[in-house]
């Protein structure tokens, strides 16, 4: 232990890993503050430059590029009332107006010192969790394997969309392109169509960069946004004490709501947002004032959509199941570094993570840095027309699809996931499902297979092994709880004034 802590702390802490670091928070909070691109597309776009990285230093970057979008999708969200990322939508309905007050510096401040706060909350949260979990976790055999990959399928499918319909499609399409290439027990070639460049099945970086990159490219150009001029001046960034301190308690409540639901499959930053805002008005002594411009609103929001980031590597790093759409190219960059996240995580690479947990840290202290020091800077992203950074994401998107097998077929893919991803984004069928199909599909179809041969062909060995049949049960109650809530919630009563 104390070897691998060494190891993790001199990569970390190695003028290479505080620039890295640092550079991705600069990164991040670029694309956090452009309307319309996501961290998830950036952290897809840029997986590929990691290639030649240690898988320390890869998670060191993508980690910092994660945090600094999502508190630089404060941004816009305050400025121009335009969310830079889906977690910011929240943020909008109080930061746009203290900014039309001219108090957009201040919403700003709050929003990233609640950012950090959100984000050491959930860090400390998972160094305990996360090997407590993985204790548990490293008992598991196929049957559990299996429960806890349709655990997190059948978990997004339904709470990703308003349709569970079209999370289920989605679910399934990410499955079948999971299953082209060769059989994993038999070696029989699946849907690979004569192609000998499909037998070891479709690459997931060209994939997610497609979904995700061009894709979202697509969809920019097809709602034609072209930026949004600010001129508006950023001022009294830095809060005072006594606005800190007044707010000690919506940031632990918040920090709590966030960690809590980013440690969810499926569930993110926006839904954490909306609870944290929906928990700080609910508990307030003046809950008419918020959507008119109160500090609190604001800092609800990004303590919670901050604290998702935490809280998602916990099932990410200990059972392999994603707990965000980002988190979910966050497995995709371990698998490119041949590291498959679970419990035997903790055991073969230690030194990895106890790296994640230093850096997120770091990353945390380093978007607290630059969002208060560099705000002014920052906000004049907004103004940048999108028709100079598409062109430039486009080509990002090839030279990063080619650059991971060196072959034009991996172009090819991420020109048709890309053009899938952008038909799903039209009719609003939801692309997280999509991916973890993807991801967990191998697994799931694995460890259905072994636990038959364990069985001799018997579905009962899921419901007679206690691990696999309360991770099902789990499952059958996480689907069933908003109908099961209808049941047991009564509405109140109406009254009628005589």
């Amino acid at each position: 232990m104390i070897e691998a802590l060494a190891s993790a702390a001199s990569q970390v802490f190695s003028p290479l890993g505080l620039i890295i670091m640092f550079l991705g928070s600069i990164i991040g909070t670029i694309v956090g503050a452009l309307p319309g691109l996501t961290a998830t597309m950036a952290v897809a776009v840029l997986v590929p430059i990691t290639f030649g990285m240690s898988p320390e230093l890869a998670m060191m970057l993508l980690l910092g590029i994660y945090c600094g979008a999502m508190n630089g999708g404060t941004i816009s969200a305050v400025l121009v009332n335009v969310p830079g990322t889906p977690g910011a939508i929240m943020t909008g309905l109080d930061g746009y107006a203290m900014a039309q007050r001219g108090e957009g510096g201040k919403a700003i401040g709050i929003a990233t010192v609640g950012s950090f706060v959100g984000g050491i909350f959930s860090n400390i949260v998972l160094i305990i969790a996360a090997p407590l979990l993985a204790m548990i976790a490293l008992k598991f055999a196929a049957p559990e394997y299996f429960a806890l990959a349709i655990f997190g399928l059948a978990g997004v499918a339904a709470s990703t969309t308003k349709s569970p319909i079209k999370g289920i499609a989605s679910v399934f399409l990410g499955l079948l392109i999971s299953v082209i290439g060769l059989d994993p027990m038999t070696g029989v070639e699946r849907f690979t169509f004569g192609n000998p460049e499909m037998q070891g099945g479709l690459d997931f970086v060209p994939v997610m960069i497609g979904v995700y990159g061009l894709g979202e490219v697509l969809m920019q150009i097809h709602e034609s946004k072209y930026g949004y001029m600010v001129t508006q001046k950023i001022k009294g960034v830095l809060p005072t004490w006594q606005e800190i301190k007044s707010l000690k308690t919506i940031f632990l409540r918040s920090s709590v709501i966030g960690t809590a639901i980013g440690a969810l499959p499926g569930e993110g930053a926006t839904v954490a947002a909306f609870l944290a805002y929906t928990d700080a008005r609910q508990n307030s002594k003046h809950p008419e004032k918020f959507g008119t411009g109160v500090i609190e609103g604001v800092a609800s929001c990004e303590t919670a959509n901050n604290a998702v980031v935490g809280g998602s590597l916990i099932p990410t790093l200990t059972l392999g199941i994603p707990g965000s759409g980002t988190m979910a190219i966050l497995m995709g960059a371990f698998m490119m570094h041949n590291i498959i996240p679970g419990p035997m995580l903790f055991k073969e690479k230690p030194e990895l993570v106890y790296a994640i947990f230093m850096s997120l840290a770091i990353n945390n202290l380093f978007m607290l840095i630059i969002g208060l020091a560099g705000a002014r800077i920052f906000a004049r992203m907004v103004s940048i027309p999108m028709n100079m950074l598409l062109p430039i994401i486009g080509v990002l998107c090839i030279i990063g699809s080619y650059a991971t097998t060196n072959t034009y077929f991996s172009v090819l893919i991420m020109i048709v996931t890309g053009i899938i991803g952008y038909i799903m984004r039209i009719f609003a069928f939801p692309l997280v499902p999509m991916v973890l199909g993807v991801i967990l599909g191998p697994l799931a179809e694995v460890s259905l297979r072994r636990s038959l041969l364990m069985s001799e062909g018997s579905m009962a060995i899921f419901f007679i092994r206690p691990g696999s049949l309360i991770i099902l049960l789990f499952t059958g109650i996480y689907l069933c709880w908003p109908y099961i809530k209808k049941i047991l919630i009564r509405p109140d009563e109406v009254k009628i004034n005589s």
